[in-house]
């Protein structure tokens, strides 16, 4: 992987590449979970002599999650294995038919583990002689995988899956059992999450929504069919037509993976003095946070970020601006940060009477924002820095946007006058 360890944030080429915009709006927000180092590639998703070849290229690691939680190496790393310890579960043949044959062909009563193309890391370095990277026309780099061995499916996938954590477990390999993972390098926590959300969204949707029945999983695993035929059905001495359903009907019989928009916001006065924050029941003491909520059908980014502070915190914005983004994989948000101002003081009467979410809000000065910034910033469960003051602010730690919108907020840079856009 191409991150340091010690290093908190992504940092991608493109962010330090100069263009006009760079130049008028400043350096690029990467946040954690973000800024991925593969090329996702996912017009080859469909290609399988593509697929084929990549599945079990020496060059080739596989990320691997039981019951959504990834594998880890007693550093904390993510366990990246290679196609020889994987393959009970991925044989050298998972992608020789194509999707219409296995569409075609597909047996309910045969199942394999859930397996998501992820991409390729074009910046990767041979691990040694004997491990050239894959080169697949105008491409070149070490293929990536996601691979469910959770005990699930048929009693082969079962036993291959429990046998394979087993071994690993031997070596000290083990599922990391958190509720969030932000100790990972970021170009590991990139990776991650995209496997996660994926993984997550195939396990959700073993079923169609229309018919009932179970699905396949097609597109390196980006896609779910629900084919016509079941073999299984065959097997019980029934006809293999499976009922109808409506999605065969359309131009595609297809589910798609889904992506839910938040908003998180940091709120500043209207003289830029004080910044808004609130804390949830279940917080830490002292901990407080930026206000965030789901946008809804029909509802824009910023429309969203106005009615979601009204209705946790009773104050009523004016302009809102798009900071940055964060991929949040748990299980698939996509976080759009942003910061908002008041315009009119009378608008920022704090009322929690609307939406009983927040515990607590309160307008906190700016100097007091920055020094819990460098002191109090720590994540849930963990204690705040050497230097934090007990009884003072705490706020969430780098890896967080929330983190990067609060700091923005409080830079000056979006209530000064100079350099007005």
């Amino acid at each position: 992987m191409s991150s340091a360890l010690g290093s908190q944030l992504p940092n991608p080429a493109h962010l330090d590449a100069d263009s006009m915009l760079a130049r008028r709006f400043g350096k690029e927000t990467v946040n954690y979970f973000g800024g991925s180092p593969l090329n996702r590639l996912s017009f080859l998703r469909s290609d399988h002599t593509f697929l084929s070849a990549a599945v079990k290229h020496p060059s080739t690691r596989f990320v691997l999650f039981q019951d959504l939680a990834p594998l880890i190496t007693p550093a904390r790393r993510l366990y990246l294995a290679k196609h020889a310890e994987v393959e009970a579960l991925v044989p050298a043949t998972a992608f020789d038919k194509s999707e219409e044959e296995a569409i075609r062909d597909y047996d309910s009563g045969v199942t394999r583990p859930d397996l998501i193309f992820l991409g390729v890391d074009e910046h990767a370095a041979p691990d040694a002689p004997e491990e050239p990277l894959l080169e697949w026309k105008t491409y070149r780099g070490r293929p990536f995988f996601a691979l469910d061995v959770s005990e699930r499916g048929d009693e082969t996938q079962r036993t291959g899956a429990a046998e394979l954590v087993k071994t690993l477990e031997a070596q000290g390999v083990t599922p990391w059992l958190s509720r969030h993972h932000t100790d990972f390098s970021p170009d590991e926590a990139a990776i991650f999450a995209q496997g996660r959300a994926l993984l997550d969204w195939n396990r959700r949707n073993t079923f169609c929504g229309t018919c009932g029945h179970p699905t396949l999983a097609v597109n390196g695993g980006t896609k779910r069919a629900c084919p016509p035929t079941d073999a299984a059905l065959a097997a019980q001495s029934k006809s293999p037509e499976r009922p109808p359903c409506s999605t065969r009907t359309t131009l595609s019989n297809l589910s798609f993976p889904r992506t839910d928009p938040t908003i998180i916001v940091a709120t500043l006065s209207a003289d830029g003095q004080r910044v808004l924050l609130g804390r949830g029941p279940r917080f830490p003491p002292h901990w407080y946070s930026t206000l965030a909520g789901f946008v809804e059908p029909g509802e824009s980014v910023e429309d969203a970020v106005r009615r979601e502070v009204w209705e946790e915190a009773g104050v009523g914005l004016g302009r809102v601006v798009i900071h940055s983004s964060q991929p949040w994989p748990y299980p698939a948000n996509l976080m759009i940060g942003a910061i908002a101002q008041v315009a009119d003081p009378a608008l920022e009467r704090i009322s929690l009477e609307h939406d009983p979410e927040l515990e607590d809000a309160r307008w906190f000065p700016v100097e007091e924002v920055r020094r819990a910034l460098v002191t109090g910033a720590s994540a849930l469960g963990e204690k705040p820095g050497p230097d934090y003051v007990e009884g003072s602010l705490r706020l969430p730690p780098p890896t967080a946007i929330a983190h990067q919108l609060i700091k923005a907020a409080v830079s000056g840079a979006y209530t000064s006058e100079k350099g007005k856009i």
